[in-house]
């Protein structure tokens, strides 16, 4: 009698307890343009600042809705009176923008002199009359994009807990922005019509910030499969906030949005739809069919929707296709990516990753295990707060054809021969839907590309002769 072997299991470590990652009050670049009607003030040092204008110093002529409160010494010393100074500087925001309301992000400094944030905020609020959220995206505790994860599990709190009792289901449609985006030029009998292409069933709202085409996009994604999507958090405007009522179904779109989730199942009594997420077409698949799933109802024409997509990138697949990628961690998407990019025929080698919630990635870890016992691959160690000097020893070992890493290690790794690709710019470009893998593979098979041209004009020569010197 044989004894059938376990399939492997994905292996985990830790490595330093650090965060080699971008600072997460970056999140105030994307958060600001999403929510038109919002300012932000960063309250820190100086070097905040720095930080700040060059980070986002290419979107000055865009006239941003972001400030910064910088402590002086004064302030760290607590001698100042910190409701006075942020009173007088809200005021200002109020009188120069007059934005529906201000979001206060909490930086390192904040959090080591333990300036009492959520405590001067309810006062000031009733004072100026404008609603003030505080959120903490201090590098201290968060890495990257956990920025945007304090900022909307703060907005979380402000979500209306039921609409107006005199509106119709209708209404409530046409209250959210993205159902007017729908309906737009469209006559009100073609509006009841489409009301009724949706099968009933429980609300649902989605959360997690994204460009508005691809919020359309994923909207008419579970339209065609009969569900209509309630809200999303954020909105485009504060005003527009989802109702969110006790028994309401969420589902993320976004896998560093483990506190959002954590505050809406128990501060607001919502129902998690635990789906991998919808990055990539086997992703979206995926991810549509666990929320028809959840709601008892048969997914239509996803297979042919996936092949579809599949068929349409093949020109880049065949770049990638039985090449490796080593990911040094960075914005908390490596294990949807890595996923993706076995099943175009890679071998991830390594998965670093600064944060792992594996019981909010739980869906997405099980599709990564399975995506790689069914293209045949090993299954990637993942190293959660990886040590760079560890994982550089790795690289050299290893030798992969491609690093996905932070911008403070890319150029010294092209030095040394690596190909390299910064992961912040899969942070801003559109990566998610079905519609978005051509964008995801653009920006993963352009180092290739550009080395592959480099070889066709005989410059890699030169460049290995000025290696040696």
């Amino acid at each position: 009698m044989t004894i059938a072997q376990q399939p492997e299991a994905l292996n985990f470590e830790c490595e330093t307890g650090n965060y080699h990652t971008f600072c997460p009050i970056s999140c105030v670049a994307w958060l600001y343009q999403k929510i038109e009607d919002s300012f932000f003030l960063v309250i820190g040092t100086k070097t905040c600042g720095y930080f700040l204008q060059n980070a986002m110093g290419v979107m000055i002529f865009a006239e941003p809705r972001y400030a910064m409160a910088e402590l002086e010494e004064g302030d760290i010393s607590a001698q100042l009176n910190d409701y006075e100074e942020l009173k007088r500087l809200c005021l200002q925001i109020k009188r120069d923008r007059n934005p529906s309301v201000i979001v206060w992000i909490g930086t390192c400094t904040t959090e080591i002199i333990k300036t009492d944030l959520e405590g001067l905020a309810p006062k000031l609020e009733s004072d100026i009359g404008i609603p003030i959220v505080v959120a903490r995206a201090n590098g201290l505790d968060y890495a990257f994009t956990q920025g945007e994860d304090t900022v909307l599990a703060a907005m979380a709190h402000r979500c209306p807990t039921h609409a107006p009792a005199a509106e119709t289901e209708t209404e409530k449609g046409d209250r959210n922005a993205i159902q007017k985006l729908l309906n737009f030029g469209k006559k009100k009998e073609e509006v009841i019509q489409d009301e009724s292409e949706y099968v009933d069933h429980p609300p649902l709202v989605l959360f997690g910030s994204l460009p508005d085409p691809v919020v359309t996009q994923l909207t008419l994604e579970l339209k065609k499969q009969g569900i209509r999507v309630s809200g999303w958090l954020p909105a485009k405007r504060f005003t527009e906030l989802p109702v969110i009522e006790e028994g309401y179904y969420v589902a993320g779109v976004n896998p560093f949005l483990s506190r959002t989730a954590s505050t809406l199942m128990r501060r607001r009594k919502c129902k998690l739809i635990g789906a991998p997420f919808p990055i990539g077409p086997d992703g979206t698949r995926a991810w549509v069919e666990k929320i028809c799933s959840v709601f008892g109802i048969t997914p239509k024409g996803l297979d042919e929707r996936e092949a579809q997509i599949w068929e349409s990138v093949e020109d880049y697949v065949k770049l990638i296709r039985g090449k490796s990628v080593f990911f040094m961690g960075d914005n908390l998407l490596e294990i949807s990516q890595a996923r993706f990019l076995v099943r175009c025929g890679m071998t991830v080698q390594e998965i670093g990753i600064p944060y792992m919630d594996k019981r909010y990635q739980a869906a997405e870890l099980a599709l990564l295990e399975k995506t790689c016992h069914e293209m045949g691959v090993p299954l990637p160690r993942i190293v959660e707060k990886p040590d760079n000097y560890n994982q550089l020893q790795r690289i050299y070992e290893s030798k992969p054809d491609l690093v996905i890493t932070g911008m403070a290690h890319a150029n010294p790794l092209e030095a040394r021969g690596i190909n390299t690709k910064w992961s912040v710019e899969f942070t801003f470009a559109q990566i998610h839907g079905f519609t978005n893998t051509r964008d995801i593979l653009e920006l993963v098979t352009r180092p290739l590309r550009r080395n592959n041209n480099l070889q066709d004009m005989g410059w890699d020569k030169l460049v290995k002769e000025e290696a040696k010197i």
